[in-house]
């Protein structure tokens, strides 16, 4: 050591030894001033290396806060705690960013106010399960932000015990969408947007079913377009799709909610109708309906490349029920049938079942001459007398008749189901009251026949229009025909359909000056609560209840029952279908107003009635 120390060094060493002398005042110390000097330097050395450690180490902690606080706050994914209720307690940037709100903001708001509606079952099924210790699970959630856009992510839960959950969310919208055009391109067409062959028979698996368990009737229309392929040679394969894309969107537009349309490829397309009538002929009808409608709008003409163009169709169906036959063998019968229209000229439909397909042609022939009739003056009205409990003629029941040039005389129950189902009631229900308020009038110049009621039968179909009353108003007078004379029989279920509506209806009419009768009373139900309240004049008794009298002894309790209710509720009561004397005799012993029957008199035509009228 050098014998010349610094000046620092000699205070230290100094210090050092009058410490010493300090510390031992009465003993001779072990070490020397320089040892003691060394052994100081030494443990300074030590002490500035702990400082530095300290100082690294708190530079490390610190760094690890801020990594930590960029992996969460920046992570590729959203990191949210929510309490027990459902309410955002922490979320980092990024989650606020994917829910498209400022981080303040989101908290203590509902996290379902992010999920889409069709997911918030599925989403509460999961949160639900995370508070009660369920194994961390995942969905995949349709959700929206806060402006309203959509997109889909993928949420990872696990509780923290019962009062929180803390959710993973990751952005899958790019995926979601790449899955979808996978799936579109699996399962469409990419000309026409339509459900392909693969889409179609899964659809159709599962309508068969469906069909099984609902005991509904379905159909196979498949369609071949009659003049595709003329249109491609001539005027090239761009026309062509243009074809192909208009008539997909006719086709669609012709079906009703729920059934689907398929292209198969070429010009050919499937349609598959579901939840059609319990019975084969009904459904049938409906199919053929759809069918036909189908075919006329592909029968308009077409303006393709600026030059009009006009295609048909033919279309085959086949219907089928529960599970009965597989989905190939389904799509050979339509097929089939298709080929049987293209035989039978093109542009028309047939069935696969040839009984069937008769029965239709035989219906849709009557259809056709029933529009002719409602505009060829072929229907008629009869009229079925109606007599008081002394036997004097109190009025009539108009009943219609078609007088068919080839068929003959064909009576209601041949046709009426069919102008229900085709609208063509509406006329023919409009012709009814004309003709029979234009009688109306004609009796009312006579005094032997101004008091007569006549009662006309409104259908359904009829009733139910707007613009009835109007109607009918417009017909009085046009007519001129007294409206106290007319009496328009309604049927209990008719009644009961819309009661607002029928109640609304009856009471115009009723102002009007009209009465009501209530037809086939006691074949309902639950009518009883509402006679009180409807305006009504009369209740007939259905036949029914008056064939077996008096010897049924049910049948003589509802007719009795009938009576006395209507009595006490000031209405008068008509039996109909009245043909022997001991029906009368028991009916006018338990104080029955009017009969209507056989007994009394057949439905007649006017000339003939006019006859009865004068032998009165």
């Amino acid at each position: 050591m050098s014998s010349k120390l610094a000046p620092n060094a000699e205070i230290l060493r100094a210090d050092a030894e009058s410490a010493l002398t300090q510390a031992r005042p009465d003993q001779t110390s072990t070490l020397s001033a320089d040892e003691l000097l060394h052994e100081i330097r030494v443990h300074q050395i030590e002490l500035e290396t702990q400082n530095e450690a300290l100082r690294q180490a708190q530079a490390a902690l610190e760094e690890s806060r801020d990594r930590y606080v960029d992996l969460y706050e920046f992570a590729p994914v959203g990191y949210l705690t929510l309490d027990s209720s459902g309410l955002i307690a922490e979320i980092n940037l990024t989650g606020a960013a994917l829910l498209g709100e400022d981080r303040q903001r989101l908290l203590k708001r509902r996290f379902t106010r992010f999920v889409a509606p069709d997911d918030l079952d599925r989403w509460r099924g999961l949160f639900f399960g995370a508070l009660q210790g369920w194994e961390r699970s995942s969905l995949d959630l349709a959700m929206r932000r806060g402006d309203g856009t959509g997109f889909y992510a993928r949420s990872d839960c696990v509780g923290s015990g019962p009062s929180a959950v803390r959710v993973v969310l990751a952005d899958i919208t790019e995926r979601k969408h790449a899955e979808e055009e996978i799936h579109h391109l699996a399962f469409y067409d990419p000309l026409t947007e339509l459900p392909n062959r693969r889409l179609v028979q899964d659809r159709l698996g599962r309508a068969l079913a469906i069909s099984n368990r609902s005991r509904h009737y379905g159909a196979l229309l498949f369609l071949d377009l009659d003049n595709f392929k003329t249109l491609n040679d001539t005027r090239g394969h761009d026309v062509g799709d243009q074809l192909l894309i208009e008539s997909a969107r006719r086709i669609s537009a012709s079906l009703r909610a729920g059934d689907t349309v398929a292209r198969l490829g070429g010009d050919e397309f499937l349609v598959l109708l579901e939840g059609l009538s319990t019975e084969m002929q009904d459904a049938a009808v409906q199919a053929r309906h759809v069918g036909e409608k189908i075919r006329e709008a592909l029968s308009e003409p077409y303006l393709l490349a600026g030059r009009e163009f006009r295609c048909a169709a033919s279309i085959g169906a086949t219907l089928f029920f529960a599970e009965a036959e597989s989905v190939e063998t389904l799509l050979k019968h339509a097929d089939l049938a298709m080929y049987k229209a293209k035989d039978a000229g093109r542009n028309t439909l047939r069935f696969f079942d040839p009984a069937m397909q008769t029965a239709l042609d035989v219906r849709s022939a009557l259809e056709t001459d029933l529009r002719r009739a409602t505009e060829g003056g072929q229907l008629r009205l009869y009229y079925q007398p109606q007599v008081d409990n002394a036997s004097r003629l109190i009025g009539a029941e108009a009943l219609l008749r078609w007088e068919h040039p080839e068929r003959g005389m064909v009576m209601p129950g041949s046709f009426i189901s069919l102008a229900e189902e085709t609208s063509l009631i509406l006329p023919i229900g409009e012709w009814v009251l004309t003709t029979a308020c234009v009688q109306i009038k004609a009796w009312s110049t006579a005094s032997a026949t101004r008091d007569l009621k006549l009662a006309v039968n409104v259908s359904a179909r009829q009733f139910r229009q707007p613009g009835f009353v109007d109607q009918v108003r417009k017909i009085l007078t046009q007519t001129g025909a007294n409206p106290q004379s007319l009496k328009i029989e309604l049927t209990e279920s008719m009644v009961l359909d819309d009661v607002g509506d029928t109640f609304e209806k009856m009471h115009a009419l009723k102002a009007l000056g009209i009465g009501f009768s209530l037809d086939d009373f006691g074949t309902g139900s639950s009518s009883l609560s509402y006679l009180t309240r409807l305006p009504l004049d009369q209740l007939k008794i259905d036949r029914s209840f008056v064939v077996n009298l008096p010897d049924d002894r049910n049948d003589a309790i509802i007719a009795q029952t009938i009576i006395t209710m209507g009595k006490s509720l000031g209405l008068d009561v008509i039996a109909e279908g009245v043909e022997t004397e001991a029906q009368r005799e028991f009916l006018d012993r338990h104080d029955c107003s009017a009969y209507q029957g056989y007994l009394f008199s057949r439905p007649l035509p006017l000339a003939e009635f006019s006859r009865l009228l004068t032998t009165e």
